[in-house]
């Protein structure tokens, strides 16, 4: 069976989209989904499963969602080995930004275009770097993210494409507890 981990956007904030993790975890695990594991309330989940594409998982993680919860939440399933390149692949790897968490990652649910990626990459803010991959935009935020300018609904207005952001610390917990035979 294949690792998976799923990104939800937009649950469990300021009250809105109230998604219990231990429910969530007991639904998922009916729709055939096994050793189901969540990481904190913002929507983090690992599982395994026979091997879907995970356009399919997408769509059943959605549909259960919806199902169990009562509204739809958008969703990202990516492999565990896409989510150990996509760490592989931070170009922000000082470990005084690492150790104060400095650096996000922005998943992007779908490639934006060309035009996009172009326009996106003349933005500039001070204290703020930011790299982008056809997977992700990897940012630097040096005052915090609370204070970043490039946050994820920016991202998604330039780019054109739905975000999720996680910041570094917990897409490693995320590969932890993945990791687990």
């Amino acid at each position: 069976m294949e690792k998976y981990i799923a990104f939800l956007r937009g649950i469990n904030v300021g009250g809105h989209k109230k998604v219990p993790m231990a429910k969530l975890r007991e639904v998922l695990g009916v729709t055939g989904f096994h050793e189901v594991r969540t990481y904190i309330q913002s929507g983090n989940i690992v599982f395994k499963c026979p091997e879907k594409s995970v356009s399919e998982l997408e769509q059943i993680i959605k549909k259960t969602i919806e199902d169990s919860f009562g509204f739809r939440v958008p969703t990202l399933v990516k492999s565990l080995a896409e989510v150990q390149k996509i760490i592989d692949d931070n170009p922000f790897t000082t470990s005084e930004y690492l150790e104060t968490n400095s650096v996000y990652f922005t998943l992007l649910f779908d490639v934006p275009s060309g035009e996009q990626i172009r326009s996106f990459e003349s933005v500039t803010y001070p204290n703020e770097e930011f790299k982008i991959s056809d997977s992700c935009v990897y940012l630097l935020c040096k005052k915090g993210y609370g204070n970043a300018k490039l946050n994820n609904n920016l991202i998604e207005r330039k780019l054109k494409v739905t975000a999720t952001a996680r910041n570094y610390r917990t897409m490693q917990k995320l590969l932890v507890l993945a990791s687990y035979k």
